[in-house]
């Protein structure tokens, strides 16, 4: 399908999210926090990266926390909960691994207006799922009954990971001439649905509906599980020099953009996306930038590292992985082949 440069297609912040205010407002509220930890255990410093890092002696933890956002609304739609806590799960555990720690323990949290055994056993068995493919261990959690603030149900969750300081990976050592190798995705994951769902609504489509295009109902394909990268990506910094790693969450390709400054990274290999993102694109006439700054377009991870060790790196990740590009010195994340390019937020 020929892809979208022009017209007055649908956006994400059309939608109701606007990255670029979400990003001034994330940076108002960080600069208000500035009191730091008095004594031993403090913050690494490590501005802009995909998780906190604490000093713990030999070693750092690593801890950050996500939700699964608006795909709960399809889930409750379509009735299908036993797959949102994978999704709960991989948000978490692949921004843990973007630093080379490995996620050993999680706990999560459920907002929901009334209790239902049925609902949260299904969550339940998507959360256990996501600790069998991440190896980690959930030791607890909290579900909060709040009738009179949340509609339906509210999913998130913390990860906490450990990495040996000396091995951690900031993206600081990425360089030009460094490959980028990319990991594909299993769809939409759980980013961008505030915009994916209102294409198919705008539309006239529902969940149960099935499009031109794909295999599955418009519910089916939205819902698929985010995939969970941990194994192939530890398995990897293990074997080989790894300079830095992205997450392809919000912000689509911006992510690259957050590792360091004064770097670029050329796309000339882009993934090739599912054909969910080819029937919204339709759909919505979303153009190509909004696209691969919304969407992870087929790419769910990325690893950057020494260009001789590119195809070992490939290898080992196996089947899909490819050289997607490599680093240069333009300070942006770019795409040549469809002539989009991303400065830094």
């Amino acid at each position: 399908m020929a892809r979208l440069r022009g017209g007055k297609g649908m956006t994400y912040a059309k939608a109701g999210v606007d990255i670029d205010q979400k990003s001034r407002s994330i940076a108002a509220l960080v600069d208000k926090l500035r009191d730091e930890r008095k004594g031993r255990w403090k913050m690494v410093d490590l501005p802009g990266h995909f998780t906190g890092l604490i000093d713990f002696g030999e070693y750092a933890l690593s801890l950050c926390t996500d939700g699964v956002g608006t795909k709960l609304l399809i889930a409750e739609e379509m009735g299908i909960w036993n797959t949102v806590g994978i999704d709960c799960v991989a948000m978490n555990v692949n921004d843990t691994i973007c630093v080379g720690a490995e996620p050993v323990a999680f706990v999560d949290y459920i907002a929901i207006d009334r209790p239902d055994p049925d609902v949260l056993a299904a969550v339940g068995e998507g959360l256990q799922e996501g600790m069998r493919q991440s190896n980690a261990a959930i030791v607890g959690g909290e579900v909060a009954i709040l009738p009179d603030l949340v509609t339906g149900l509210d999913l998130s969750g913390t990860c906490l990971g450990i990495v040996k300081k000396k091995e951690i990976i900031t993206g600081q050592k990425c360089a030009p001439g460094d490959a980028v190798i990319g990991l594909p995705s299993t769809g939409v994951h759980s980013n961008g649905l505030t915009l994916a769902r209102k294409v198919f609504e705008k539309n006239d489509y529902s969940y149960n509906d099935k499009v031109k295009g794909l295999k599955k109902t418009v519910g089916q394909e939205l819902l698929t599980p985010t995939r969970i990268y941990v194994r192939q990506v530890l398995d990897v910094v293990r074997k080989f020099k790894v300079h830095g790693m992205v997450n392809i969450t919000g912000g689509g390709l911006r992510n690259f953009v957050r590792l360091k400054e004064g770097i670029g990274f050329c796309i000339d290999e882009p993934m090739l996306p599912p054909p969910i993102f080819d029937v919204m694109q339709e759909l919505g006439r979303i153009k190509d930038k909004e696209m691969y700054q919304t969407f992870n377009m087929g790419m769910g991870f990325a690893m950057i590292a020494p260009e001789k060790d590119a195809r070992g790196i490939v290898k080992t990740l196996g089947k899909g992985a490819k050289i997607v590009g490599s680093v240069d010195g333009s300070g942006a994340v770019s795409v040549p082949s469809l002539g989009l390019k991303y400065d830094r937020y």
